[in-house]
């Protein structure tokens, strides 16, 4: 596995892995229609794209034997001086192969080396996955608030890792 910084030629795999990941995960989270929505919504090719191009963002994908099998999203608030992962998703067959901690990682990396003073990350409450995922890798639950999805309001918790706690 190796993980790179996303091109333009990515962006479909991204968005594939965007929905495999949501429909493997959300259906018992999400109606069916907040989940298709949702998925139009946040990974349009002009969102990816936008994302992939922004100098404050950071889109990387991790691939096997050349073919993108997860990905992170995130950006850094200079205003905060932090950085936010927006989404982290992973092909569901590539789960538990550390991807989504090798993408974790790394994009920590780089938005603590660009002067972030902490990492916030974002992940809808009743994903137990996701909530773990974050919790095992030394992120503290700093909140929740509420978020659209689709027309519908979900609770989405917010985590935060400083540097000295990595």
């Amino acid at each position: 596995m190796r993980v790179d910084t996303a091109t333009r030629d990515d962006v479909e795999a991204i968005r594939d892995v965007a929905r495999a990941s949501w429909e493997h995960d959300y259906p018992d989270i999400l109606s069916s229609e907040s989940l298709q929505a949702g998925v139009d919504e946040w990974y349009s090719t002009d969102s990816i794209r936008d994302s992939v191009d922004w100098p404050r963002a950071s889109v990387l994908v991790a691939r096997v034997d050349g073919t993108v099998v997860g990905f992170v999203h995130a950006v850094f608030d200079t205003d905060r001086d932090e950085g936010n992962v927006l989404r982290l998703y992973v092909e569901p067959e590539y789960r538990d192969a550390g991807v989504g901690r090798a993408l974790l990682e790394a994009v920590r990396d780089e938005l603590f080396d660009r002067g972030a003073e902490r990492l916030r990350a974002m992940v809808l409450a009743a994903n137990d996955p996701g909530n773990a995922f974050y919790e095992h890798l030394g992120f503290e639950l700093d909140g929740e608030s509420e978020v659209g999805v689709g027309g519908e309001t979900y609770t989405e918790h917010t985590y935060v890792l400083e540097p000295d706690t990595e």
